[in-house]
């Protein structure tokens, strides 16, 4: 499967894609006209010189990502504001250097707030419950370790499954599916069609979710070797160990996103299997706002040819048939 680059993620009844520093999101709007807006991503940490640079650019893609997400979602959530929500915009029109100012310094305490939640629910707490476990009933560290990585992964299974009990969040999972099915759809050699889209997977190999799910993993491999006595000295090492984690990660998602490799497919079924949760089927309209969002960002009609012209050169006998 030939790698489209294109990425992207669902936000309020829209999707989001990115097609290197440029970024379109498409949104459904309350009147049921699709709402499509392109910019280019001044924040982005990315340059070519970084973005050469293994793991690195890993930890810069993952802050990246969260940023731009929160401001799309801001964005597509602005649709549907009620009129307290809405006499402050107006109030931002009277002065928009002063509400943009305000907004980005809003969008990066949320940003900040939201890592240092993540790594107290998802890292801190399954460290200190698996103290009580190792006092309580076993003296092996092993144990304990793999005692937490198990309690980490259960807190983000049930965190997943809690919140997919939301309507709001079940319509964020559909548009998640929209996304992927689009990308699926070009990158497999089809027309992107509201039919062809319909018929593709909803799973994919470079998904947020399949890095996540790597990342608990990693975690528990690695947080097997820590043996310091300090309670401290451990949750510091923990701590100092996630940009190499979300490194690590996302390197493995770019390969993943690239390789037919037996072993790669192996490891990246775990993330896919995930995906049942944080993925569900679109409906025609849905699939139709990722259509628009991916059309304002990328040529999918030159790549299509590319992908085909690539298969026909590994098929010559099919190219024959088809000529």
């Amino acid at each position: 499967m030939k790698y489209s680059g294109i990425g992207g993620q669902s936000v309020m009844e829209g999707v989001m894609m990115r097609n290197g520093k440029n970024y379109a999101v498409a949104v459904r709007k309350p009147d049921h006209e699709i709402e499509v807006k392109v910019e280019k991503n001044k924040g982005s940490l990315f340059n070519e010189r970084w973005n050469k640079v293994p793991l690195v650019r890993g930890v810069l893609s993952f802050i990246d990502s969260l940023v731009l997400g929160m401001s799309t979602l801001m964005y597509s959530a602005s649709f549907f504001e009620d009129e307290e929500e809405e006499q402050r915009e107006k109030k931002k029109e009277q002065d928009p250097d002063k509400a943009e100012k305000k907004e980005k310094a809003l969008m990066g305490g949320t940003v900040a707030f939201s890592i240092i939640l993540a790594v107290a629910i998802f890292m801190l707490l399954p460290y200190y419950l698996s103290q009580l476990f190792q006092r309580f009933v076993t003296e092996n560290a092993a144990a304990t370790a793999i005692f937490e990585g198990v309690l980490r992964l259960v807190i983000f299974v049930g965190y997943i499954v809690l919140i997919s009990r939301m309507e709001d969040i079940q319509r964020v999972f559909m548009y998640h599916g929209a996304e992927h099915k689009c990308i699926n759809c070009i990158e497999h050699g089809m027309d992107l069609t509201v039919e062809n889209v319909r018929k593709s997977s909803k799973e994919h190999k470079r998904c947020g979710t399949s890095f996540l799910v790597f990342v608990m993993v990693l975690t528990i491999i690695l947080y097997l070797f820590i043996r310091v006595d300090s309670h401290v000295m451990r949750v510091v090492i923990r701590l100092l160990l996630i940009p190499v984690i979300a490194g690590v990660s996302y390197e493995f998602l770019r390969l993943a996103g690239r390789s037919e490799n037996r072993i790669v497919q192996i490891l990246s079924k775990p993330g896919l299997w995930m995906q049942r949760l944080t993925v569900r089927e679109p409906d025609d309209e849905m699939i139709e706002v990722g259509i628009a969002s991916v059309e304002a960002v990328f040529d999918w009609r030159t790549f299509v040819v590319e992908v085909r012209c690539e298969e026909n050169s590994e098929n010559p006998d099919v190219a024959d048939q088809s000529a």
